[in-house]
């Protein structure tokens, strides 16, 4: 099973919009325009957007002029907040069978890695609150 790349989409897509949405008319864009940096099918970015909508991080304009624009400022977006729009799963599972309730392993375990795997995902987005969608896009291209 391959890890999800709906994080590092999200936040290219939120980085371009920053750098971006300030030099147009009213700051839209559209999912073309972002695929096209993502090097992705439009499709794929409206989805993101929907999801990236849902949290509150960007809207959308209909009609003319029709596109997509931050919501928020990007000093005010933490990987964090991009994290929970679009990854609403855990970061890892436990086995989606029920165990073995004859086997002390099978009943003890699932108790003591969710507790483990909380503490992880609790550490990552402590993380990613550290960082914003402004230091993003100022690292990722130095000296603009």
């Amino acid at each position: 099973m391959s890890a999800s790349s709906r994080m590092t989409v999200a936040t290219h897509t939120l980085t371009w919009m920053a750098r971006v949405c300030p030099k147009r008319p009213g700051g839209i864009v559209t999912s073309e325009q972002i695929a096209a940096s993502v090097n992705t099918n439009p499709v794929v970015i409206r989805r993101t957007l929907g999801s990236l909508r849902d949290a509150g991080l960007v809207e959308s304009q209909r009609g003319q002029g029709a596109g997509w624009r931050l919501a928020r400022a990007p000093e005010s977006i933490t990987l964090r907040d991009v994290h929970l729009a679009v990854e609403p799963e855990p970061l890892i599972a436990l086995h989606s069978s029920p165990p073995n309730r004859e086997c002390p392993v099978a009943r003890g375990l699932p108790a003591v890695l969710r507790e483990v795997y909380d503490r992880a995902e609790e550490a990552m987005r402590a993380e990613l609150a550290a960082v914003t969608v402004a230091d993003v896009a100022r690292a990722a291209v130095p000296g603009s």
